[in-house]
């Protein structure tokens, strides 16, 4: 195999959206030439990947090519150079019935430059490529499932933004399939459809047909009946013919009998695409827009990777969007991962929301109530599906079937009226304080270590960072507390407790400490029943609450990111760390913010102080 570099020079143009044929490989990826095919025939949204500002005149010309493609939820470029894999110079893959036009080769080489590689596309999909090329939501409809609704699924469709297609799929894979039906009709590949017309014969009989577009040109007509030149137009009138035949086809373009149509093609599968995106479009300028909402999120191990239903104990902790609806009305929604290599189990679940319901709901809600929507659970790249809701709030969680799976997404809700919806998350808070007082009772507990702290401590009565750690392994009781009488742990508690800025503390702060550690004992203790001393990172935002802090889920992902461990568990240490540096962190703003307006104005050098203290 070769990779010569394009000798003919290449110009965008017009002529350039037409001439594709089949892969030299049919078993390789034949969707990706169908998906290709579909955006030629749409020539905005064609110019949308393929910018046509690119000079290739030989005075400009570097070798590179662009190409705009929706990925992870964001349009991003691709550049590639001009090699292109051949054999006996001949192009293996992707190639035009052109000689001279390289754009849908280069085109494929930046798709598989994403996915990895040539090799990883042909596991792609059409429904996966056509919303690559599109960035619009992609939807696939059994036609023979229910063939008498069809009509008005396809009414429906065929009014908004959306790129209609029909197509065959195999039934059986296998190297000796048929590439197309005895009606000319090529399997797996998407036939846009045009429109839908009632036609009156010569009887005054009724008869409803189908225009499709072959997204391929030329070379594999339609010869069923009702095609360009069948005989059954002799039973309409010769200016109804006029019209529907000699002024309105263009090149690949037929009409199909409706009855032909739903015995012949398997699915619609549908391309629907929001209001910005389809103004590119002119074919879809005049059709009724879907208003689209879209949301970035991710999956955080420990914080917002909760799994499925089926994990009553953390299926809460999954990212919740509020969606208000001020009408009744049809949504599409819509759930997308990032992991293209690595798929994950995808899903979501929709509640109806309590009225009064601003903030996350907690795990009890989840228990006692039923959802309302499912979606199915799939490795695909995007799950879709469509549902009817009443007026009012309601709550969707996006989620992966397994708990504990990291990986980006991005949530689309489609709607034909304007819609809200944004992430349900609390506002960083701290409810009580954290550190307690020694009261006057605990000086009983804690005076035969005050001899000790004494003899380690200096004129002033006060120890460092060493002499606290000495101390903490002389009085703390058992190995399960001596997890926090670490160096580094001593460090935080000397930054939090000490309010002089000398790094030294006095045995009054040691006292506040020891009662301070023992209730944050109790406090981990009730998280970890059952689990030897270990707090699963998914109970650390009910801890730290019970301790006195309310965590948003970016702050707590922090926390989780600096002391989760490998297993996805906390030891105390690790809680106390947790704590101290919450502490540290609340106080400084307070200090900083007396007024309470929920902003700080800092200095560089004040900056560089925070930060380092916490």
């Amino acid at each position: 195999m070769g990779w010569p570099r394009i000798q003919e020079y290449i110009v965008f143009d017009n002529s350039v959206i037409s001439g594709l044929i089949a892969l030299t490989d049919p078993e390789g990826d034949r969707w990706f030439v169908s998906c290709i095919g579909c955006l030629t025939i749409t020539k905005g949204l064609f110019y949308r990947v393929v910018p046509a500002d690119q000079n290739f005149l030989p005075d400009d010309y570097a070798g590179i090519f662009r190409f705009r493609l929706w990925w992870s939820g964001e349009w991003r470029e691709v550049v590639v150079d001009d090699r292109l894999p051949t054999v006996n110079n001949m192009l293996v893959f992707v190639h035009s019935q052109h000689s001279n036009q390289f754009w849908a080769a280069l085109l494929e080489k930046a798709y598989a430059k994403l996915h990895g590689s040539y090799e990883a596309l042909k596991y792609g999909c059409s429904l996966d490529g056509m919303a690559d090329l599109t960035g619009g939501v992609t939807e696939s409809i059994s036609i023979r499932q229910d063939p008498t609704a069809c009509g008005r699924i396809l009414s429906t469709l065929l009014s908004m933004t959306s790129i209609v297609t029909a197509i065959v799929h195999q039934q059986t894979q296998g190297r000796n399939q048929p590439e197309k039906l005895a009606n000319g009709i090529l399997l797996t590949v998407n036939y846009r459809i045009m429109a839908v017309e009632k036609v009156e014969l010569v009887n005054s009989d009724q008869i409803l047909l189908i225009k499709l577009r072959n997204p391929l040109g030329a070379g594999s007509d339609y010869v069923g009946r009702w095609s360009r030149d069948s005989s059954e137009w002799n039973k309409v009138s010769s200016e109804e013919t006029h019209k529907l035949v000699t002024r309105h086809l263009g090149d690949g373009e037929f009409w199909m009998n409706y009855q032909d149509f739903v015995k012949t093609f398997t699915s619609f599968e549908v391309v629907h695409l929001d209001t910005e995106t389809s103004k590119d479009e002119p074919t879809l300028r005049t059709k009724i827009p879907w208003h689209m909402k879209l949301c970035h999120g991710h999956w955080h191990r420990g914080v917002s990777a909760g799994g499925c239903r089926n994990n009553t104990d953390t299926f809460h902790t999954n990212p919740q969007y509020q969606l208000i609806l001020p009408d009744t009305q049809e949504l599409l929604i819509s759930l997308n991962q990032h992991s293209v290599l690595e798929p994950k189990v995808i899903g979501f679940t929709l509640y109806q929301l309590p009225k009064s319901s601003v903030e996350t709901l907690g795990k009890s809600f989840f228990k006692k109530n039923k959802s309302l929507v499912n979606s199915q659970y799939s490795n695909s790249r995007q799950i879709s599906m469509k549902c009817d809701l009443d007026q009012g709030g309601y709550v969707l969680l996006p989620t992966t079937f397994e708990p504990g799976q990291e990986t980006s997404f991005t949530l689309r809700v489609y709607s034909t009226k304007l819609i809200k919806l944004k992430l349900l998350d609390c506002v960083p808070a701290a409810v009580k304080p954290a550190i307690m007082k020694a009261p006057p009772s605990f000086d009983s507990k804690v005076s035969s270590y005050e001899t000790i702290f004494l003899q380690l401590a200096d004129e002033h009565r006060s120890v460092n960072v060493f002499e606290l750690q000495e101390l903490l392994e002389a009085c703390l009781p058992n190995d399960y507390v001596k997890s926090c009488a670490t160096i580094e742990v001593c460090r935080q508690m000397v930054l939090t407790l000490d309010k002089v800025g000398n790094g030294r503390l006095k045995f009054t702060d040691y006292k506040n400490l020891m009662c301070s550690l023992k209730y944050w004992q109790t406090t981990f203790k009730n998280y970890t029943k059952g689990t030897a001393g270990i707090l699963r990172a998914e109970r650390l935002k009910e801890a730290l609450l019970d301790i006195g802090f309310q965590l948003n889920t970016e702050s707590l992902s922090l926390l989780v990111l600096r002391y989760m461990r490998k297993d996805g568990t906390l030891r105390f240490g690790d809680f106390v760390c947790c704590i101290l540096q919450l502490s540290m962190a609340f106080a400084t703003f307070e200090r900083k913010d007396p007024l309470q307006n929920g902003y700080i104005k800092l200095n560089l050098s004040e900056w560089l102080k925070s930060s380092l203290q916490c």
